[in-house]
């Protein structure tokens, strides 16, 4: 729903810039099966990761393995991924021509454009469906843009404007229930400035008042659209319960 607080391993992260991350990605994903024994042999657990060196190496697997999973629609072979990681961290010679990856790199693309546009033509019609049968239940409110919401507990604060800044709970889910991500579970609020999510919430949040909680329904166009985001499909409808704190 929003930029995230960054992990504690922000400095490893911060070695990956977006393209390169993307160009190794889809490099990877070009390569064959390596060998079992070419693949670095990570530490068997928690306790093997005592130095800076090791926590830091494992801060930049972990935050390089999380942020290829949020790839929507992108399938990779983790055991040429590290064959990929080894030869580059060893200086070994690439194992593909330029032009094999560069090949390899336009037909991933090319892969992944087709399946999230097939994927988000099929959500959409359901997401319509689900919007317009949400609709017709009491105590459901529908706005001009064609967000949904319904009033769970009444406050008696202000409205925030589109420059504040507000500290909120939320939980959101898809229509099916699965949690894509809350700070209820976390345990903790978090601060955002008003135009800094969605547009569902954008909107939402200029409706309420401080101490107002309620549910929201987002349709695909005012959510994350075609594209999605991590566990997000494309052209997904999305839950949320939202508790206005405070304005800052």
């Amino acid at each position: 729903m929003t930029s995230r607080n960054k992990s504690p391993s922000t400095i490893a992260r911060s070695l990956f810039t977006g393209a390169a991350l993307v160009a190794l990605v889809f490099t990877l994903s070009g390569c064959g099966k390596s060998e079992k024994a070419a693949a670095a042999k990570a530490p068997a657990g928690k306790d093997a990761l005592q130095s800076v060196e090791q926590k830091v190496s494992y801060g930049i697997g972990y935050n390089f393995g999380a942020d290829v999973a949020r790839q929507v629609g992108l399938k990779v072979d983790q055991d040429a991924i590290r064959a990929g990681l080894t030869d580059g961290l060893t200086g070994a010679k690439t194992r593909l021509t330029e032009a094999e990856i560069q090949a390899a790199f336009a037909v991933m693309k090319e892969m992944v454009a087709a399946e999230l546009a097939k994927a988000g033509a099929t959500n959409l019609v359901a997401a319509q469906a689900f919007m317009d049968k949400n609709r017709t239940r009491a105590g459901v409110k529908t706005t001009l843009s064609g967000l949904q919401y319904e009033v769970l507990k009444s406050g008696e604060g202000k409205k925030p404007k589109s420059t504040d800044t507000v500290e909120v709970h939320y939980h959101g889910t898809l229509v099916d229930g699965l949690i894509f991500d809350s700070s209820v579970e976390r345990g903790q609020t978090i601060q955002f400035q008003v135009t800094g999510v969605i547009q569902g919430w954008i909107e939402a949040l200029q409706l309420m008042s401080v101490g107002d909680k309620w549910k929201l329904y987002i349709p695909p166009a005012l959510g994350y659209g075609p594209r999605g985001s991590g566990k997000i499909p494309p052209n997904s409808a999305l839950i949320f319960e939202v508790e206005l704190i405070s304005i800052k």
